[in-house]
Formats: structure tokens, C-alpha cells, sequence
């Protein structure tokens, strides 16, 4: 495992089987392509259906979208931070996370593997439908998988994109805390919603000045 941290787009190899340790790297546009007809799917089947009023579906919209944040905040906190001291556990923590910490702008490993994320996303499903029905499913799947996809796209863009935007370039600097100042603060990606509720944003925020889109620390 690597003890230090890369700043070059490189990567390195996790499993010894080429076949296993190419299945780790995915190009970006990876979630897109697998969830996008998931939502039009969803969505055709929302408006076919016409079980639930629009008011209705876009509320559940959002409640997908927010307990999406509530879930990345927790994946990333308990799941992908947790501290294991066996070494068959920190090599578990090393593939799941831990690669990606020594190799933060490895290209290829920055959004999730099928492998990992689509058994993870049946499991919430099929929660969900347990929770809320069958006829409320639907638009409230889509928001949380709409939650998802957003969540990878912008860790992707944290590490690649200049983000010229100024809440880009906040959230791109958020990140960058995360990675290089204290990884056990700042455990959102999409959102430091959660960070705040319970108390992990970091101990100096970014701070986007003027119109120039410069982002600075504050102390």
C-alpha cells in the first residue's frame, strides 16, 4: 500500500489479476450511462402509471435528493473513514477508500465501480420499496439516484475540472480540506449539509472573493 500522497493523474495496481484490477478503473462517465435509463425508466413508468399527483412526485423527488445526502455523508464518514487495525482490514479499507486517498487525482478511480455500486444501489431499492410502497418508489428512486450521480460527478469535477463557477470552485476547495488538510472532517462531497448537522466541517472554510472566481481559505 502507498504511504505517500500522489498529485499526478497515475495509478497503481491493486490485485495481481489483471482482469480484477482493471474492473477498478472506470471512466467518469461510467454512472450516466448505467443510472441514466434507470431514471427515464422510473420516470416513464411515474407518468404511465399516474398513481400520485405531480406535487406529489416531485415532493418525493426531493426526498430522495435529501436522503441521498444524508447516505453520502454516512458511506463516506463510517464506511469509507473507518479505521480497521487487522491487516486484512486495512488492506478491505486500502481497495474500498484508501487508494484513493494516496492517489487522489487518479482519473480512473474516481467514481464507483458497478461492481460495488450497483448491488449497493438494489439493496436501497428494494429498502425503499419496503419503506414507502411500490407506487411511491419510483420518484423518490430517482432522486436518490439522481443524488448519486450528482455526488460522482462532482467528485470527479473536485479533482479535473477548473470549475470556474464560484460555488464549483467552493465545493472544489471543500474537497480539497478533505484531502489535504484532515480527512476526518469534510465528509461531504455534493453538500457540507451533514458536516454541519453534526459537526465535522473543517476548521477553516473556503471563501470564494471577488469576481475573479479566486478561492481562498479562510483562517
Amino acid at each position: 500500500m502507498a504511504s505517500h500522497i500522489s498529485n499526478k493523474d497515475e495509478s497503481v495496481s491493486m490485485f495481481e489479476n489483471k482482469w480484477l484490477d482493471t474492473l477498478t478503473h472506470m471512466h467518469p462517465s461510467t454512472p450516466l450511462v448505467i443510472y441514466g435509463p434507470v431514471i427515464v425508466y422510473l420516470l416513464y413508468h411515474t407518468y404511465v402509471a399516474r398513481q400520485v399527483g405531480m406535487v406529489t412526485v416531485l415532493g418525493l423527488f426531493v426526498a430522495g435528493l435529501f436522503v441521498w445526502t444524508f447516505t453520502e455523508y454516512l458511506l463516506h464518514r463510517f464506511v469509507f473513514h473507518y479505521h480497521p487495525t487487522s491487516p486484512f482490514g486495512q488492506r478491505v479499507h486500502f481497495v474500498f477508500h484508501g487508494v484513493h486517498h494516496d492517489y487522489p487525482r487518479d482519473s480512473t478511480r474516481l467514481v464507483m465501480a458497478p461492481v460495488v455500486s450497483v448491488p449497493l444501489a438494489c439493496a436501497f431499492y428494494f429498502m425503499f420499496l419496503a419503506l414507502v410502497g411500490a407506487v411511491m418508489v419510483p420518484p423518490f428512486f430517482v432522486g436518490f439516484v439522481g443524488g448519486y450521480i450528482c455526488y460522482d460527478m462532482i467528485h470527479y469535477a473536485t479533482h479535473h475540472w477548473p470549475m470556474h463557477h464560484r460555488l464549483g470552485q467552493w465545493l472544489k476547495q471543500y474537497h480539497a480540506l478533505h484531502h489535504y488538510h484532515n480527512a476526518d472532517r469534510s465528509y461531504g462531497v455534493s453538500s457540507p449539509l451533514w458536516d454541519y448537522v453534526f459537526g465535522t466541517l473543517p476548521q477553516r472554510l473556503p471563501r470564494v472573493r471577488g469576481m475573479t472566481n479566486r478561492v481562498e481559505i479562510s483562517a
